[in-house]
């Protein structure tokens, strides 16, 4: 665009799976929605580009599976580690399952993100890309007026939507803070040739050691993209009295000559990146009266897997049904109630597992027991995956929500306060 909007009724910062979903959602129910990035699209994003089976219930919702139909179709986790390897499908619907798709898939965020913005755009937001929110001017009541931008310009608003990702630049101006007493993930992503971009499994190796044979707390991972590589990462998970004492792009490559043969990995990796993660809403500040965060920016990140793009998905389409329904309700307090309605309690069990984790001699010892067991691992998959929703009735979602129930409780400081 040649000339910024003066003004938008909801201006949402951050173009990526959460910001895109929520201008989509809010396009379609009629409000006036302008949606910008600091990036130019497209864009890269540090991701394992994995679309579980919760990320493709979200993109079926808006109208893309056909679209992600055309890119890789996996059928569930092939697990490696302790001396086993295991085939473990998605869970899928069924009486036993949950009510999500049989399927996943994996599409670099490239192309995702470019995607979900242009989906956006055909339902009506106003997208601009190449600038930075920097700060906001308020009125006499706190609301937020206005969102200032790099260079001087602003776009007047009545309500924000904060979608701009884990470091949320513009949240901590707004009073985001991230706590790292609880846990945290340390993930690093590459792409690489592989002989089985094809494969219809995703993999995971939960026994990953470094160079030196160490057992980390953490695990790598190989997802098929179906160009010619996969992208293949390496993640670890830390407290702020358990540190990530481990350079993850190093260990990407010790991980990388680790499974080099068995995958047909050919060449260098290329394009390595790393971030780290604010885990299970490990966030505070979350909403204001007329501005609510969402996505990794609020801490929507799974504790026990780092999956990110289905809980943005899922807070992009929820914060748009609350402000086109309830335009003059202040978020302050509804919006941190209405995430823990929806993730305190799976958020709270899958921290306290995810601090387990932390002690490697704690992996060491449960490892080997799980992996020997597949029916324990079908079941470790459908909670670690995220592959419970709120509508599933089977004992193993029950004894999931239970143990979230009673984990939330012993919390010292609520999820996302």
């Amino acid at each position: 665009m040649t000339t910024l909007p003066a003004s938008t009724d909801v201006l949402v910062v951050g173009a990526g799976p959460a910001g895109s979903s929520a201008a989509t959602w809010l396009a379609r129910a009629g409000v006036d929605v302008v949606l910008v990035d600091a990036a130019v699209f497209p864009r890269d994003k540090t991701c394992g580009d994995g679309l579980t089976p919760r990320a493709i219930a979200e993109l079926t919702r808006l109208g893309l599976e056909d679209w992600v139909r055309t890119h890789t179709v996996n059928q569930g986790l092939r697990a490696h580690g302790f001396g086993q390897t295991l085939e473990l499908r998605w869970p899928g619907p069924g009486k036993s399952g949950t009510g999500l798709p049989g399927w996943g898939s994996a599409v670099a965020r490239t192309e995702l993100d470019d995607h979900l913005r242009t989906t956006a755009i055909k339902a009506g937001a106003v997208a601009i890309d190449g600038l930075r929110a920097i700060d906001v001017r308020r009125g006499s009541d706190g609301r937020i007026v206005a969102v200032l931008f790099d260079g001087g310009a602003e776009i007047g608003c009545r309500r924000v939507v904060l979608a701009d990702g884990v470091r949320s630049p513009l949240g901590k101006v707004l009073g985001r803070e991230w706590h790292r007493d609880t846990v945290y993930g340390v993930a690093g992503r590459s792409y690489v040739t592989s002989a089985r971009t094809d494969d219809p499994w995703i993999s995971s190796h939960l026994e990953l050691r470094d160079a030196e044979g160490t057992l980390l707390s953490g695990y790598g991972w190989v997802f098929p993209l179906g160009t010619g590589e996969v992208n293949l990462g390496a993640g670890t998970l830390a407290t702020a009295k358990r540190p990530a004492d481990v350079a993850i792009k190093p260990l990407m490559r010790t991980y990388a000559e680790q499974i080099r043969g068995e995958f047909g990995l050919s060449g260098e990796l290329r394009a390595q990146a790393s971030a780290l993660l604010p885990l299970g809403g490990a966030v505070s500040g979350v909403a204001g009266p007329n501005w609510a965060l969402i996505g990794d920016a609020a801490g929507c990140v799974n504790p026990l897997n780092g999956e990110g793009i289905d809980y943005g998905l899922e807070t992009g389409r929820l914060v748009a049904d609350v402000l086109a329904a309830a335009p003059n309700t202040s978020l302050e307090a509804l919006w941190p109630e209405l995430l823990r309605a929806h993730y305190g309690e799976s958020f709270a069990i899958a921290r306290r597992l995810a601090e387990i984790a932390t002690n490697p001699r704690i992996v060491a010892a449960l490892g080997p027991i799980g992996m020997r067991s597949t029916p324990l691992m079908r079941l470790a998959l459908r909670w670690m995956g995220n592959l419970v929703t709120e509508e599933d009735g089977d004992l193993a979602a029950r004894i999931w929500r239970r143990a979230g129930r009673t984990a939330a409780r012993r919390d010292e400081r609520p999820l996302f306060g």
